[in-house]
């Protein structure tokens, strides 16, 4: 697929980031401020343990390779802080963006912000509290979607 093409199918995947009516950020039961143990009976072979740095943004993560999403097989990482979810990162197979556009476009109806870069394209969305960063990098296999709320993104691997 060329690139210019990638651009529009991957902005359509990010509206999966559109808060419904009322509710907050939700991917398939998975949500923002959801308890480990939720997360769990959502992700039941996902592995938890303790984060392995210091950091103020989270204190355990819980990682699950086999996961699916909207009937597509996803790789999960989902970071907890004081047992509520403060982000995930669900990565795809970049291969999967026009079905991911497609499940998006019937389910929600974001606008998110688009910025594209030289060599990473990225798309940004906002609201709520919450925000979601969907980034694809041409030629590449894997498309990941961050979603976290507070200071996450920039705190997580910030040093100390």
């Amino acid at each position: 697929m060329r690139p210019e093409r990638r651009a529009p199918l991957a902005l359509a995947a990010l509206a999966l980031l559109a808060p419904a009516a009322h509710a907050g950020v939700d991917i398939d039961g998975l949500a923002l401020g959801l308890s480990e143990r939720a997360v769990l009976r959502r992700l039941p072979s996902a592995h938890c343990q303790p984060l392995q740095w210091k950091s103020l943004a989270a204190d355990r993560r819980c990682d699950d390779s086999r996961a699916r999403v909207a009937g597509l097989e996803v790789r999960i990482t989902v970071y907890l802080k004081s047992d509520a979810v403060e982000a995930f990162d669900v990565r795809f197979d970049s291969r999967d963006a026009e079905r991911m556009a497609q499940l998006a476009s019937e389910r929600f109806g974001a606008k998110p912000v688009a910025k594209a870069g030289e060599k990473v394209r990225t798309l940004r969305w906002q609201g709520h509290g919450e925000r979601g960063l969907l980034s694809t990098q041409p030629g590449e296999r894997r498309a990941s979607l961050l979603v976290w709320r507070g200071d996450f993104y920039e705190e997580i691997y910030r040093v100390r």
